[in-house]
């Protein structure tokens, strides 16, 4: 099954929207620190984010303990920016990828796309500049679970914890 992947969130209700996405599609979300808020499980409680029990949620240190699980796990990153070069709906997604959002205000830096596998756009009308990033993952996502099969109506992520932590040096 497909990942999100959120790169260092600055917005928290964004953030709460992937999250309740992802727990309603049965995908597996992870968050790149730092993030320009608190993404702890208390505050997310607190902010009223219901569906993070139903969500299996990964916070991973920085980009680089994200990179080497995921490398680990032969997993591909395929990124999702504005300048990307191939239509998402273009695209062969498989299984195990992981769609990565960069963040609201400056998207991902040069080695983040760098280790990208592949970088991948949603097409627009000319002149408009960005999808917010929510839709933007929704419209990667559910293009990468069609193409996979994985839409299935009692999709159930498996997990242990609301919300664990990947660090530097872990597994």
């Amino acid at each position: 099954m497909p990942r999100l992947a959120l790169y260092q969130p600055d917005i928290p209700q964004n953030a709460g929207t992937m999250i309740r996405m992802a727990a309603c599609l049965g995908v597996a979300i992870d968050i790149v620190e730092p993030a320009a808020f608190d993404v702890s499980d208390r505050h997310f409680r607190r902010a009223g984010m219901d569906y993070l029990e139903r969500a299996a949620v990964t916070r991973h240190d920085s980009f680089a303990a994200f990179d080497a699980w995921r490398r680990q796990a032969g997993r591909r990153l395929i990124l999702a920016e504005t300048d990307g070069a191939t239509a998402h709906v273009d695209f062969a997604f498989r299984a195990g990828d992981i769609v990565m959002v960069g963040r609201e205000s400056a998207g991902v830096p040069p080695e983040v796309y760098a280790a990208a596998d592949a970088v991948v756009h949603v097409p627009m009308r000319e002149g408009l500049r960005s999808l917010n990033v929510a839709v933007a993952a929704a419209l990667v996502l559910g293009e990468a679970l069609r193409q996979v099969g994985g839409f299935e109506p009692t999709a159930e992520v498996k997990h242990e914890e609301p919300l664990s932590r990947v660090g530097e040096g872990q597994g």
